[in-house]
C-alpha cells in the first residue's frame, strides 16, 4: 500500500532499523526468470539484505525463488482477484497478531483490521496478543521519502508448510501515515497486509495503472490456471481491498472481497 506523490509508487523493502537504504544492485537474469516463473513481474525488482522486493510490497527470498511454480490462482471477472499457490492450513484456525514497539494509532489500526476479518466468519479468526510468539509480528521502521515517493509497508506469502507471513513493516515516518496517523487508514493498510500474508495478491495485479495510474504493469499471472468464482460482476471492481494502490483512505472488503476469503477460507 502506498502514498501517490508524483506519478508512481515505488515500495521499498527495509528493516527495522531507524533509517536504511536499499542496494541499488544488478539483478541477475537467472534471477529474474525465476521471479516471473514464479509468476510475479521481473521490471523493477529491488535487492534488499538478501531478499527480492517485487510488486511493490512483497518480499521473496532466495528459498522462494527455488520453489516450484504450480497450482490455480483466483480470479473475479474483470478486475481479478488473485490468491498465491500456498494457502493457510490447518482450518479453522487461529492466527494470532503482535504490535511490537508501535504507537497508539497502530495499535488500534490492527485491532480495526482484527474485528473487520473476524465480522466475515471464515475459517480464520485473528487474535492480538501481547506476549509471546505470534504468528504475525507488525513491527515498525523509519524512512522518509525516496525517488518521490514513501514507503507505507511490506509483507510476504503463506510458507509452503501453511502458515501466513510473520512479518508487516509499518513505517512510522511522518512522511507516510502522518504525525496523528487516522486508525481508519491505517487499519486498511494493515488489513491489505495481512492479506498477502494469509494468500492473496494484488487484485489487479494484471494491470497495476488501474489503481496506481501511469504505464500499464502486469505484475504477472505466472501460467498456472485460473479459478472464475461463480456470482462476482464482469466489470472492473474499483474498491477491492487488494487494489495494489490505495487512496489514501479507509478501504475494507465490498461484496466481491467477500466471495472470495469465503471461497478460499
Amino acid at each position: 500500500m502506498r502514498k501517490l506523490i508524483f506519478l508512481y509508487f515505488l515500495l521499498i523493502i527495509t528493516s527495522c532499523k531507524k533509517e536504511v537504504a536499499v542496494q541499488q544492485t544488478a539483478i541477475p537474469t537467472a534471477v529474474l526468470q525465476k521471479i516471473e516463473a514464479l509468476g510475479f513481474n521481473a521490471a523493477d525488482v529491488k535487492r534488499f539484505q538478501g531478499d527480492y522486493l517485487v510488486e511493490g510490497d512483497i518480499r521473496l527470498s532466495e528459498a522462494d525463488l527455488n520453489k516450484p511454480a504450480n497450482g490455480p490462482y483466483l480470479r473475479i471477472a474483470g478486475t481479478e482477484q488473485y490468491r498465491t499457490i500456498n494457502l493457510i492450513t490447518g482450518t479453522p484456525r487461529t492466527i494470532t497478531i503482535k504490535v511490537s514497539g508501535l504507537g497508539s494509532a497502530f495499535v488500534a489500526g490492527t485491532d480495526t483490521a482484527i474485528a473487520r476479518f473476524n465480522s466475515l466468519g471464515i475459517s480464520l479468526t485473528f487474535v492480538r496478543i501481547t506476549t509471546g510468539t505470534a504468528d504475525i509480528t507488525i513491527s515498525g521502521f523509519n524512512q522518509g521519502p525516496s525517488g518521490g515517493s514513501v514507503t507505507y509497508a511490506s509483507s510476504g506469502f503463506p510458507s509452503s508448510s501453511g502458515n501466513p507471513y510473520p512479518s508487516i513493516l509499518l513505517n512510522t515516518n511522518s512522511a507516510a501515515f502522518g504525525s496523528n496517523p487516522n486508525v481508519l487508514f491505517v487499519a486498511s493498510v494493515i488489513q491489505h497486509e495481512i492479506g498477502h500474508c494469509i494468500g492473496f495478491r494484488h487484485s489487479d495485479c494484471l494491470d497495476r495503472s488501474f489503481s496506481c495510474g501511469g504505464t500499464s504493469v502486469n505484475e504477472g499471472s505466472g501460467g498456472v490456471g485460473a479459478i472464475l468464482i461463480p456470482g462476482t460482476p464482469s466489470a472492473p471492481d474499483a474498491n477491492s481491498w487488494m487494489l495494489a494502490c490505495n487512496n489514501v483512505g479507509n478501504r475494507t472488503f465490498n461484496a466481491n472481497d467477500r466471495i472470495a476469503l469465503n471461497y478460499l477460507y
